[in-house]
């Protein structure tokens, strides 16, 4: 079973709409919603490549019953926590004539001591039957900045694979508890390293206690440093469409591709080639399988020797 962790979890709303044009008004063509945060992201991508999975984290209020609504049919298991605050929304603004995605997200609710307990006790009984975990997103209020370091260790003391994928402090606390990767964009490993030459700073995460770290450089594809190798994965030509969610898939085929042993190289391609299908899909959390299985053979994969 693959386990995924969205502590602010949220509901992803789109609107698209012709042309988006500042301080003018929009006649919206398309609403979409859809269960979202990363880890919800994740785990319905890992669902419909056939792997069972349960999705962990807070909901609460009314909309966290829309996203609960939502996210049944869509096979991953609901073990989220009940709390008394309201999920957030998070808004998508897609404009027809470009493509380009204009992003707003809400902050979560606030998470009580109490709550905090009860997911603890629940992720704790929750490992014992995990083949890996993910521990996506940001922290919600409330939440200590040590939350994530906090799930890496009790999942390294259950002996269960943990990819963790956030950002900033939470990143930077959560990497010294030795995840077995991490999954940055270009922009956080940056952050987190100083170093804004991608390899040198994977590197560099990788000495502060990644086991592996798999970089999203956006259009120019994944940069991976793994004990076995560096490789960097890219397709032939950017893809244009709905980025949101693209990064999820990209942890969905590395948790995969790590609880099934797959060889990096190949792992970092499925992973690449599942990130394009799913800017070419209409909404996170999807992506476009006949895309994926066109352009898997396709991702090149080029070894890179360490930075000097």
């Amino acid at each position: 079973m693959m386990l995924t962790v969205t502590l602010n979890a949220a509901l992803d709303v789109s609107y698209r709409v012709p042309a988006l044009v500042p301080h003018a008004v929009h006649r919206v063509t398309e609403v979409r919603e859809r269960p979202g945060g990363k880890g919800v992201n994740v785990a319905r991508v890992l669902a419909a490549l056939g792997h069972e999975t349960v999705v962990t984290g807070f909901v609460g209020g009314p909309t966290g019953t829309v996203l609960r609504d939502l996210l049944a049919p869509l096979a991953p298991h609901d073990a989220l926590v009940p709390i008394a605050g309201t999920t957030r929304r998070t808004l998508a603004v897609i404009d027809a004539t470009t493509g380009d995605t204009t992003q707003l997200n809400e902050p979560g609710p606030t998470v009580t001591a109490d709550e905090w307990a009860r997911f603890l006790d629940a992720y704790g009984a929750l490992l014992r039957d995990a083949d890996a975990v993910a521990i996506c997103g940001s922290l919600p209020p409330g939440i200590h900045v040590g939350a994530y370091a906090e799930l890496v260790r009790a999942a390294r003391a259950a002996d269960v694979p943990v990819l963790l994928d956030t950002s900033g402090e939470p990143l930077r606390r959560g990497i010294a508890a030795r995840p077995d990767l991490v999954k940055p964009n270009v922009d956080e490993l940056a952050q987190l390293t100083g170093a804004r030459e991608p390899l040198r700073a994977a590197l560099s995460a990788r000495r502060r206690g990644a086991h592996a770290v798999a970089a999203s450089l956006g259009p120019d594809g994944l940069l991976a440093a793994t004990p076995d190798g560096n490789w960097h994965a890219r397709t032939p030509t950017p893809v244009r469409g709905n980025p949101t969610g693209a990064g999820d898939s990209a942890v969905a085929a590395l948790l995969a591709g790590l609880v099934d042993g797959v060889p990096w190289p190949e792992r970092v391609a499925r992973a690449v080639a599942l990130s394009a299908a799913t800017v070419l899909a209409p909404a996170a959390g999807e992506f476009d399988a006949a895309a994926y299985e066109r352009l898997l053979p396709h991702v090149t994969v080029v070894e890179r020797p360490p930075a000097g």
